[in-house]
């Protein structure tokens, strides 16, 4: 006879007992941190970030990284995993979320994916598989002196079927993405197809594991309102002293364009402009993943109904 599961959130499919992992999704400043430690809080859970910023050391006032007071004692997996000046791919980040799941429903506890990174969330619940390929620095070099329009061009020659991917994602404009793919087709040949393989390690460890999905939003002038307060708020903190620490530490400005300070000398409007530019594109990314349950940030008793219903569960 089996002994039960410690986890609360299992369920049987075909058979098998599959544990749950929540996900937290939205664009920038929709509270999914706050809700994720509370839902860690109510269900046994543990919180993996799904933010590529949020991983590197010394990001933290202006990633909008939570503090160790607001995580009210809930362990938090991927938070300052590496040194600013080191690359860190999606390739790393799928391998050590997916190890960090499986060490969190080792103790009987619950994932929680939270973060507003679609590429990384893709990379933990879809099983892509990505290709290993190093960085080219040469090949780099002579790329980041051309506009994102020439480099889209050269990729249109190279893969089309990558540069219509790139395009429908709103990415056209992303240079270290566009780059990328350069780089890997120049290696490979053809950038593979980043979807699920049945058949591969990565995809066998994901299948281990039923994902629900949650995504928050908030209507334009709401979530205006609430960039403009987190704004603020990250001035107020030391926004502009980080910064500095940063280029003292020996990070370039082409570094610090790469983690979104994209501006010379930031200023609140900047910030907030930029900001919301990026909230537009991480919900084109999301809006295309059709098993994503919306729900309106702005009504507690929706956040209250989310984490009842996961207790039920």
């Amino acid at each position: 006879m089996n002994t039960p599961h410690p986890n609360p959130l299992l369920n049987k499919e075909r058979g098998k007992i599959l544990p749950k992992v929540i996900v937290i999704l939205g664009s920038t400043a929709t509270g999914k941190s706050d809700l994720a430690v509370k839902i860690a809080k109510k269900i046994n859970g543990e919180v993996i970030s799904a933010d590529s910023r949020q991983v590197y050391k010394s990001l933290d006032i202006g990633t909008g990284k939570i503090s160790k007071k607001e995580m009210k004692g809930i362990p938090h997996h991927l938070l300052d995993v590496v040194n600013p000046k080191k690359k860190f791919t999606v390739a790393e980040y799928q391998k050590k979320a997916i190890h960090a799941m499986a060490l969190i429903v080792k103790k009987g506890k619950t994932p929680i994916i939270c973060g507003g990174t679609g590429f990384y969330i893709d990379a933990i619940t879809k099983s892509t598989v990505f290709p290993e390929v190093p960085p080219n620095l040469k090949l780099r070099k002579t790329l980041e002196k051309k506009s994102a329009l020439e480099l889209f061009k050269m990729l249109m020659k190279l893969d089309k079927r990558r540069a219509k991917d790139i395009k429908d994602k709103n990415e056209i404009n992303n240079k270290v993405r566009l780059i990328r793919a350069i780089e890997i087709v120049k290696a490979i040949g053809k950038v593979p197809k980043l979807q699920s393989d049945t058949n591969s390690a990565m995809a066998k460890n994901v299948s281990l594991y039923e994902f629900i999905k949650i995504g928050l939003y908030l209507s334009p002038d709401e979530l205006k309102k609430k960039i403009e307060k987190r704004v603020k708020k990250m001035f107020k903190d030391g926004l502009l002293n980080e910064i500095k620490k940063l280029k003292k530490a020996g990070i370039s400005e082409k570094r610090l364009k790469e983690f979104g300070f994209e501006y010379d000398s930031p200023t609140y409007e900047k910030v907030v402009k930029e900001t919301i530019k990026y909230t537009k594109r991480q919900m084109t990314w999301f809006k295309r993943d059709k098993e994503i349950k919306w729900i309106d940030a702005s009504t507690q008793t929706n956040l209250e109904k989310i984490i009842n219903d996961l207790q039920k569960d």
